[in-house]
């Protein structure tokens, strides 16, 4: 019997039990976010999202949908509950980060609910690992409120474009700026660092461009200490979407496809940097 087959314990009964064939697309995806120490986890029949928040300003998001998944069971949703991340991937890459040619480490994911801890089966070339790791209560996540009808501008770029940017603009700037508009410049992001401004455009008709919806011109700034961490997905994406609201919170939804051609998205909101004031844009 395969690995990811096998039930659980005679008599168990798991609020959330789940099994990957590969380990590392879990993996991949929860270093995407990792950039605090804990993560709160939430599980319904539509699959895992793993939240993770710094400062009240940014949220990441990892979906997981159960369709990635050779196996994927919620008793009764929503199951919640807090776990450090930083032991969770140190479990999930026990074997280490690669591994030789044809061959993954298949997981299974067992939690028996409130209290209990987070069990993972690893298993490669026959050896069995088992980890607890203990649970927290989950704490209350912010609610950015990001419905599709409250978005005012829509862009979505291959990510190669943002990458680029990233590599080019002056990151010793304390902020980048992100305007957006039906009108010239379109999309263009700015710095303001050690060497003075810098400003890259992008046309509407760009080969980069996959879609663009904006509908009133708009220019925001945001940390670029908090945008930061979301270039762990931007590394691991093809196509991103980024999204602002009438209050000039970002979002950036990263489509992430992994090596078995399966679709997975990161998300990242963040808010707009309120020591900034009109006049000074």
């Amino acid at each position: 019997m395969p690995f990811s087959a096998q039930p659980p314990a005679s008599g168990e009964r798991y609020a959330l039990s789940a099994s990957l064939d590969n380990a590392r697309h879990l993996s991949s995806l929860l270093r995407a976010v990792h950039f605090q120490d804990h993560a709160t986890c939430l599980a319904t029949a539509n699959g895992l999202r793993v939240t993770v928040e710094d400062a009240k300003c940014i949220q990441a998001n990892a979906f997981i949908q159960a369709e990635i998944f050779q196996e994927f069971s919620v008793q009764e949703e929503p199951v919640m509950f807090r776990v450090s991340l930083s032991v969770l991937l140190d479990c999930l890459t026990i074997f280490g980060t690669s591994s030789l040619p044809g061959t993954s480490p298949a997981l299974r994911l067992c939690y028996r609910g409130y209290g209990y801890p987070l069990m993972l089966f690893l298993e490669e070339g026959g050896v069995v690992t088992v980890c607890k790791i203990n649970t927290q209560e989950p704490e209350e996540l912010l609610d950015f409120d990001f419905c599709s009808t409250k978005v005012v501008n829509k862009i979505i770029l291959q990510s190669e474009g943002l990458r680029e940017a990233f590599a080019e603009l002056d990151m010793t700037s304390e902020v980048l700026q992100i305007t957006m508009s039906p009108d010239k410049p379109y999309f263009r992001l700015s710095t303001f660092g050690n060497a003075g401004s810098a400003h890259l455009d992008y046309p509407r008709d760009s080969d980069l461009m996959e879609a663009f919806h904006c509908n009133q011109t708009q220019t925001n700034r945001y940390k670029i200490s908090l945008l930061k961490p979301s270039t762990k997905a931007l590394a691991l994406s093809c196509k991103v979407s980024i999204r602002t609201d009438a209050q000039g919170f970002l979002s950036l939804q990263y489509m992430i496809r992994n090596e078995d051609g399966q679709i997975c998205f990161v998300e990242y909101y963040c808010c707009p940097d309120e020591n900034i004031t009109e006049a000074e844009l």
